[in-house]
């Protein structure tokens, strides 16, 4: 209890009142993962909801008004585990949280709208969002069918009313969405609203709204002193406050490392004071052991698929967002060739934003997990056939924001370009190439780029195709085109010298033939360390007549092709496979954790059980026999990973190749 009180406290505004408060509010926001980070404040929903449960129960809260919670938006994606559940796994955390309303944010929506109010419909609470219209569902009507305000009553009869609001900006970053939306201005919608919530009785206004700072600023600054008291607002991942025309404004951090507690007085003559306390989610404090059971059973199923070796860096490989979005990054080099040569298209442009990781991924081992973290959006790869004009212009979106780290940050293949940061927005683009010629303005390239920006999102409004209601030529489109996650999974697959694909077919083959030979640069690529493909006319310990072609590797279950040796340890059964693990093989034997649309799948990510730590040890015993005895006999020299010199030799495993791209001068801040 002692850290409940006082850990990750700190005081960010004071009214200097005392004694009991009229009303006690909770605000947060931007919540993604539900595990702890490495580091405090650690986060995480078990230690967020310890922290919530004392709010609610603590002794010396007895007597004062219960508490009224408040969400900013953004819950559903991005994240690791929302790309396989869509953002159902959320529900349970927002609902246990006792979140009593919400205002709609642009990665609630991710999923389209359907999938949003399939969610919406399994909270207990109401999403607002009401000043965003869609006239399909007639007139006045909110996007999705939300509600534009509520009213709430605190325990002690106080009523609040509630107004959700959006900004224009995140409209056009959102994947899918209804034609012809109607976007009012957020502080006219107020004006408008606000009023019927004081005739109903309101005697505190709140707006919870998704918007950056400054548009909440703005929305302060253009409605009358009093019409609002508060804004809870969201969108940005930090935490601030400030005093505005007489409203506070408040954004309360982001991904369950940090919540708001809120105090409230009534003044005479109207209006209120408050006292606004931070919380920041600190490794001292408790979890909530119905939460930890709760993220135990979301996670244990996955860990296992997701954990599993998918590649190999034998370069860092720079996914920060601080490089994606100003500046020419070695991953996204690599992942734009990878789009273009899948294609083989004259170059490829993704949207710095793409990659979600915020990290550098350091040499060694790649896991799935890294891939679909680091891409976990669903819109695929299209090609479309435009003119220079067009790319030039998509250029120009693409550094138009700097110095802010917006996600439209290009990141090109075969593409190169010089930028002048001071130049003002929209003739920023210096000089452009398009391989060592110059961009020609007239000319029709193919392009290999994001369904999200063909759509015209994120400003791309140069690549809005014709299905859109643009211009531009589809070639490929998006329900027939591939997620970059699942082209990176194939390239690893197609780089394994062990352990490839058991479905691998001729014509992929082929097809990643052409791929390797136009998308390898020299240097870009790292051969094994050891010999791969090791023979041996050695007694396979099968017995006669059992001709189960189980081939082992690095203690796990592998199809490897003929020629690979069978070696098993004399403990090993052959008619219980399920005792081995694999690495990543795109099987089509796998769980269908990954892929499964039916929320009721019969190997659901909830309710299988979690492998035990006895259980895991044991495997891993048996992998290190099996690794060994195959080394041994293949005549192969035992190595490890622990040797990786970040900028010197690297040591590459026996069963793949590894990647190494680098930059190259691509993108040139100039003067």
């Amino acid at each position: 209890m002692a850290a409940l009180e006082t850990a990750g406290l700190s005081t960010t505004y004071s009214c200097d009142r005392q004694g009991l408060p009229d009303l006690r509010l909770l605000h947060y926001n931007d919540v993604y993962h539900v595990e702890e980070g490495s580091r405090d404040p650690v986060g995480g929903v078990a230690r967020f909801q310890s922290v919530i449960n004392y709010y609610h129960t603590a002794p010396r809260y007895a007597g004062q008004p219960e508490i009224l919670t408040f969400f900013s938006g953004d819950v559903f994606n991005p994240s690791l585990e929302s790309t396989v559940t869509k953002g159902r796994h959320m529900v349970p955390f927002l609902n246990k949280a006792k979140t009593d309303v919400a205002c709609v944010g642009n990665h609630d929506l991710d999923f389209g709208v359907e999938q949003f109010q399939h969610l919406r419909s399994q909270c207990k609470f109401p999403w607002l969002l009401a000043n965003v219209l869609d006239p399909a569902l007639g007139e006045d009507v909110p996007l999705a069918n939300c509600q534009k305000t509520c009213m709430l009553t605190s325990s002690n009869g106080i009523k609040i009313g509630v107004i959700g609001l959006g900004e224009r900006e995140w409209l056009g970053t959102i994947n899918s969405l209804p034609p012809n939306l109607i976007y009012k201005s957020a502080s006219e919608t107020a004006k408008e609203l606000v009023p019927a919530l004081r005739e109903q009785g309101a005697e505190m206004i709140i707006a919870v709204t998704h918007q950056r700072e400054p548009n909440d600023n703005k929305l302060a600054e253009k409605t009358p002193p009093g019409l609002i008291d508060i804004i809870l607002g969201g969108h940005d991942h930090y935490y601030a406050h400030s005093v505005i025309n007489g409203t506070h404004v408040i954004r309360s951090g982001s991904d369950f490392k940090q919540l708001s507690y809120i105090e409230a007085w009534r003044k005479e003559g109207g209006g209120w004071d408050f006292n606004i306390t931070r919380r920041d989610i600190v490794r001292s404090l408790p979890q909530d052991p119905a939460s930890v059971a709760l993220v135990s059973k979301l996670t244990s199923s996955l860990k296992a698929k997701l954990e599993k070796p998918v590649g190999y860096t034998a370069s860092p490989l720079d996914a920060r967002f601080t490089t994606i979005r100003q500046k020419e990054s070695n991953l996204g080099n690599f992942v734009c060739d990878l789009m273009r040569f899948y294609y083989g298209a004259d170059c490829a442009l993704m949207a710095a934003g793409t990659m979600r990781g915020d990290q550098i991924y350091p040499p060694g081992m790649l896991r799935l997990k890294d891939v679909l973290s680091c891409f976990p959006f669903e819109d695929p790869v299209v090609v479309l056939r435009i003119k220079g004009q067009a790319l030039f212009d998509a250029l120009e979106n693409g550094v138009s924001q700097l110095p802010a780290l917006e996600g439209r940050f290009p990141q090109v293949s075969n593409i190169s370009f010089g930028f002048k940061p001071s130049a003002p927005p929209g003739s920023r683009i210096a000089w452009a190439k398009i391989g060592n010629e110059p961009l020609q303005l007239d000319k029709y390239y193919v392009l290999a780029t994001r369904g999200y920006m063909a759509r015209g999102k994120d400003g791309f409004t140069s690549l809005l195709v014709k299905s859109a209601g643009g211009e531009v030529e589809e070639l490929i489109d998006e329900e027939n085109g591939v997620m970059i996650s699942t082209i990176l999974r194939q390239y690893f697959l197609s780089l394994k010298i062990l352990g490839k694909w058991n479905r691998w077919s001729g014509s992929l083959n082929r097809h990643w033939g052409i791929v390797h030979k136009r998308m390898q640069h020299d240097s870009w690529l790292r051969n094994p360390s050891a010999a791969s493909s090791p023979t041996s006319t050695s007694k396979s310990p099968f017995k006669d007549g059992d001709r189960r072609r189980r081939r082992y590797h690095y203690g796990q279950r592998q199809y490897l092709d003929r020629k690979a040796v069978s070696y098993l340890p004399e403990t090993h059964d052959p008619e219980n496979d399920d005792e081995y693990e694999t690495m990543d093989s795109d099987s089509d034997s796998d769980p269908e954790l990954l892929t499964s649309p039916h929320p009721a799948a019969a190997k659901n990510y909830v309710t299988l059980p979690a492998t035990t730590p006895a259980e895991e040890e044991r495997r891993l015993r048996i992998a290190r026999s099996v690794v060994h005895k195959w080394m041994r006999l293949a005549g192969l020299e035992r190595k490890t990973a622990d040797t990786v010199d970040e900028w010197g030799e690297e040591f590459t495993p026996a069963w793949t190749r590894g990647i190494a791209p680098r930059t190259e001068g691509r993108i040139v801040a100039e003067n």
